[in-house]
């Protein structure tokens, strides 16, 4: 068997396919295409699924691919073992509806034997254990012996998820050698040693799985194989680990120069290594599809990856910026098959910089931070970083969570994650209302306000969504400068605009400013210094200078939609006003494409009934298809008119008054409809408190709003569905069911009841005496603090002295300790009792000298903590 290298191999494979028919596609983007179900390509099979359920068309039924694929779902062993990674590329020939078994498995022979040439008798095979076809296919066309054929279940040889296509497959493993084995005489395929490595999956689609379970057989049937590269590479090149084949020890040995390590001489410097070997092709190839670092989805992964592989850097005693460095060694090696690499070396070099440029300006202080925090723990004798703590490092320092855990778990501690959780609602709290307050995009305050106090901008937007303007300043990675270039992150002030900058309450606009060669995507536009206009966004085309002309064109649908929530929100106060009365006034609001929210004074919660006649009201409104006119007027002209104004604003001599139908008459200098039916619907979605005499209101319109009712109207029948009933019928149903829920848990009550009278009497008959003083210590299973109280009562009817029960379940465990009036005279304290027990078991409590309680968290020392509750007792007895 001769050596071959992983780009060898690939175009091996690739051709081999097009000789037998095969169009060969290029691999897809790792971002799927209208696939919701997946976050990133994880197989070969998943960009071609429109091609296998009929959606589409396939360019060809037979089709070969290599595709670039992603796997999060065990990255925190990915380093651990050398068998983890989380990017691979699946070598793989589909067959859509053609050929089928006798083919793909013929072919899949005749490419390891004949091309690649591994050795016939080092390869065996397996097949579902009911598919004689396969079995026959093997053996007596291929000529493999029945003693190479193993048929395995479902769980190992047949392919399938939830309804629809499915069917068997067959796996073709390859021995690595007596060497790799585990010893035992039993030792075949299928043992969980390293000796037969699968290499070959050859799944036969030929089955359709029903709702209610059964199997059809499908018309067309399909063939879907899957082959990983990197794996079929370790066998090439006689190798231990995919670390080890040549396009991937090539990044490996560049992470080791950087370095100064030697991979294989230092367990955790290998962790490390192999980190980051693996990270970086998958930040590369993951940055070449688009995919941009941010603190959700697919950005969440890229900035994850990237992060935890910076992390290792560090821990290597990388003390530099190495990631870009490290992506070039990916380009090398794999940019001639995926020429994407190549065309987008720039961006991935600058995302990365400079992603890897934010991680080290919060990573120094967030791991100095962290390890003092753990010092101090260590010294208490604790092991768990509390929420507090754990969120100041995230929300101040930008400290990553997972990196939190992980480093957490590496020094022997856990996170509070509850109490994080409740810190981090907190924040969220306090962002919703600090949105009223003046922001602006991109730079430190201090930038703009280097820029020229008369600059100003002139809005024209509210009748023009396009419009012409001269750029009066552009501001890059917080410098005022004067030219932005392809690529750059840019903030542009202009001196006429139709975008709206936010204010108000209301979102900045998004579109687009173009010109000769110029185009920059703006993403918001914010209001600063009196009247300056900043429009922010990434220049995706050209350059732009100071002085330039601009044609600046405003996004219409998510200004139309912010309208739509902006004169809800107005026909909203209006309704509030009148239902709730005239105390009602604005304390705050916001609204954007997505939704609105608006606070208002009142001084109590909205009960359900009045929150259904209030969203009745403003759909009333909407449906009356009221006109909507806006004129500009002296104040004190408006003030005739009855228009509310905002509660403390000021206002100059001119202002903007919108009308809504005389049903709702307000100052305002936002954008709105030209007509209330223009909202569609109004959705009410919750009501709250805020503040002391604040509620706030969230609410939908729009498409927003009809997204709402089909989730609801989905939940609805799946609920339904799944406890048997119709929606009509359903509330009906859950009032059955709670009911019979009471009425067994009064019945479980009852039985507990008497199972505990009986053991009151063998929990009695144990006591013993202590001083003088009866005391009975016992453990009972299966009882909450309540139950043990109950039972604490029963044996005190029938005793006089002091009474100790514990109880515990899985960890945790309760303790309960009463004391008669004659043992607390003869010097015995509950409270000091089962404060002794339970901090045996980890824990601790108290209570009154009579009756105590407390919690452990070490079930397993119960019986040590009565002993210790019995010799506290002879201390404490006079």
């Amino acid at each position: 068997m001769k050596f071959m290298g992983v780009n060898e191999i690939r175009e091996k494979y690739l051709s081999f396919f097009e000789s037998k028919g095969h169009l060969r596609m290029a691999s897809a983007s790792l971002v799927p295409q209208n696939d919701k179900s997946l976050l990133l390509i994880n197989s070969g099979m998943a960009p071609l699924k429109p091609f296998f359920t009929g959606q589409q068309i396939p360019p060809r039924k037979r089709v070969t691919t290599c595709q670039k694929c992603i796997r999060t779902g065990d990255i925190e062993n990915v380093g651990k073992t050398a068998r983890h990674g989380t990017f691979f590329e699946m070598l793989g020939n589909f067959s859509f509806g053609d050929y089928f078994k006798h083919e793909a498995i013929s072919w899949a022979w005749e490419f390891f034997t004949k091309v690649v040439e591994l050795p016939e008798d080092r390869l065996y095979v397996s097949v579902y254990k009911d598919d004689d076809e396969a079995y026959d296919i093997w053996n007596k066309e291929i000529g493999l012996a029945p003693e190479r054929i193993f048929r395995m279940g479902k769980e190992d040889n047949f392919w399938e998820h939830g309804v629809g296509p499915c069917g068997p497959c067959s796996e073709i493993y390859y021995d690595k050698g007596e060497e790799y084995g585990c010893g035992s005489p039993d030792c075949t395929v299928g043992c969980d040693c390293d000796r037969y490595m699968e290499i070959w999956n050859l799944v036969f689609t030929q089955f359709n799985r029903e709702e209610d379970g059964s199997y059809s057989n499908l018309d067309h049937p399909n063939i879907d194989t899957g082959m990983g590269l990197e794996r079929i590479a370790t066998v090439m090149q006689g190798v231990n680990s995919i670390f080890d084949v040549d396009t991937v020890k090539a990044i490996r040995d560049a992470v080791c120069n950087i370095c100064g390590k030697k991979y294989g001489e230092n367990h955790k410097d290998d962790i490390s290594i192999r980190v980051i070997t693996d990270h970086v092709r998958s930040v590369t190839f993951m940055t070449a599809d688009g995919v941009l670092p941010s603190n959700e989805g697919r950005g969440y992964v890229l900035r994850r990856l990237l992060r935890r592989a910076a992390r290792h850097g560090k821990l290597l005693g990388i003390n530099r910026k190495f990631l870009a460095e490290l992506c070039n060694v990916v380009i090398e090696h794999s940019g001639d098959a995926y020429p994407e690499l190549v065309e987008k070396q720039d961006m991935i070099f600058k995302v990365l910089t400079t992603e890897e440029e934010r991680f080290y300006s919060t990573i120094d202080t967030g791991m100095s931070m962290l390890m003092s925090k753990l010092e101090e723990l260590k010294a208490e004798d604790k092991n768990v970083l509390g929420g507090e703590d754990s969120f100041k490092m995230y929300d101040t320092y930008g400290f990553p969570v997972d990196l939190m855990e992980e480093i957490l778990e590496e020094e022997g501690f856990t996170l509070d994650e509850d109490a994080f959780k409740a810190e981090m609602e907190k924040q969220r709290t306090r962002a919703r209302n600090a949105r009223a307050t003046d922001t602006y995009m991109g730079a430190e305050e201090t930038v703009f306000h280097k820029l020229d106090p008369a600059m100003s901008t002139e809005f024209t937007g509210y009748g023009n969504l396009d419009g012409e303007g001269k750029v009066l300043a552009l501001v890059v990675n917080d410098e005022i400068v004067n030219e932005a270039n392809e690529g750059d992150e840019a903030a542009v002030i202009v001196d006429k605009t139709p975008f709206y900058a936010e204010m108000g309450g209301q979102a900045g606009d998004a579109g687009v400013i173009e010109a000769n060669g110029l185009r920059m995507e703006i993403n918001d536009c914010t209001k600063f210094g009196g009247n300056k206009f900043i429009h922010t966004g990434k220049i995706t085309k050209g350059s732009v200078k100071v002085g330039d002309t601009v044609k600046l064109s405003v996004n219409a649908e998510q200004r139309m939609s912010t309208a739509r929530n902006h004169t809800a929100t107005h026909i909203l106060q209006a309704v509030l006003k009148e239902v709730l009365g005239s105390h009602i006034e604005q304390a705050g609001s916001f609204v954007n494409k997505d939704r609105l929210r608006f606070d208002f004074t009142h001084f109590e919660a909205i009960d359900k009934e009045t929150l259904i006649k209030i969203e009745k009201k403003v759909n009333e409104k909407i449906l009356a298809a009221l006109p909507v006119v806006v004129k500009e007027m002296s104040i004190e002209e408006a003030k005739k008119t009855g228009a509310t104004a905002l509660f403390g604003e000021k206002y100059g001599d001119v202002v903007r008054v919108v009308n809504i139908g005389g049903y709702s008459v307000e100052f305002c200098g936002g954008t709105h409809l030209e007509n209330s039916a223009y909202c569609g619907s109004f959705k009410l979605v919750s009501e709250s408190g805020v503040a002391a005499g604040v509620r706030r209101i969230e609410a939908l319109t729009g498409a927003g709003a009809l997204e709402f009712y089909e989730e609801a109207e989905f939940m609805l029948k799946s609920s339904a569905e799944a406890l048997k009933s119709t929606p009509a019928d359903l509330l009906k149903k859950v009032s059955n069911l709670i009911d019979e829920n009471k009425r067994l848990a009064r019945e479980v009550e009852s039985l507990k009841a008497k199972m505990s009278g009986s053991l009151v009497d063998d929990i009695v008959n144990k006591k013993v005496n202590i001083k003088g003083i009866d005391v009975i210590a016992a453990e009972v299973k299966g009882l909450d603090m309540n139950a043990l109280r109950t039972m604490g009562d029963q044996i005190k009817d029938k005793m006089e002295g002091i009474i100790i029960l514990a109880s515990g379940e899985g960890e945790k465990c309760s303790f309960v300790v009463m004391c008669s009036d004659s043992a607390v005279k003869s010097g015995a304290n509950a409270g000091q009792i089962v404060k002794a027990a339970a901090a045996v078991c980890g824990g601790g409590g108290g209570g009154r000298p009579n009756m105590a309680q407390a919690g452990g968290k070490d079930a397993s020392k119960i019986g040590e903590a009565l002993e210790t509750a019995k010799t506290t007792i002879e201390g404490l007895i006079k």
